[in-house]
């Protein structure tokens, strides 16, 4: 049986939101403005609310990276919105241009519900952490940051993960307050094909 959190996309669904996202990219090409949906077209897992991340990528270099925990939107206009500011509202990197669009790769995280880590020092988080399978959010009065499971891949040893979480929500790595709150969730990921984003919409 599949884990409780389990989302399940169909091939189709997130076929769906690879092209709503890449063709709000294009929208917002030409009129600064996400693509916007009635949330009545949209059923199923489209029409729930669900986190996301959009993230977009260059030669496997990050180009831009925007999304949300929570939202009360339907996830395709979620998705929308999310890709359109990745493009161009992303402060790490200049507004996405006509001429890189094509060469600009879209991946698609979608989160679930994120879910309470009781701990009451370093060790007892480290100890609840999954590597490799938890997103990590962390709240503290007012600094928040948050890692997607990916982050693992660069960051494998969970103290170094969490210091460096720490880090960019603009507290020191060796930090650690009992005004502390984690949370963690899971993804689905999928992204598009090189040859699906060199094609114009």
């Amino acid at each position: 049986m599949a884990p409780s959190y389990c989302i399940e996309l169909t091939p189709d669904e997130q076929a769906e939101l690879l092209v709503i996202a890449r063709r709000s990219i294009q929208h917002g090409l030409t009129n600064q403005r996400p693509l916007v949906f009635e949330p009545s077209r949209f059923d199923g897992i489209l029409a729930q609310e669900l986190g996301n991340f959009v993230t977009l990528t260059q030669d496997e270099m990050l180009r831009g990276c925007i999304g949300s925990i929570k939202t009360n939107l339907c996830l395709a206009q979620s998705v929308a919105i999310n890709a359109f500011n990745a493009a161009f509202h992303d402060s790490r990197f200049s507004p996405l241009s006509s001429k890189e669009a094509p060469q600009t790769r879209i991946e698609i995280s979608v989160l679930t519900k994120p879910e309470s880590i009781n701990a009451s020092t370093h060790d007892e988080l480290l100890a609840n952490l999954r590597p490799y399978e938890d997103g990590l959010l962390l709240n503290d009065e007012g600094h928040q940051a948050t890692f997607l499971p990916k982050v693992w891949e660069q960051l494998p040893d969970p103290q170094r993960f969490v210091a460096q979480l720490m880090v960019k929500a603009g507290r020191p790595g060796d930090y650690w307050s009992d005004s502390l709150q984690f949370h963690r969730y899971q993804v689905v990921s999928f992204a598009e094909h090189f040859a699906d984003a060199a094609v114009p919409i």
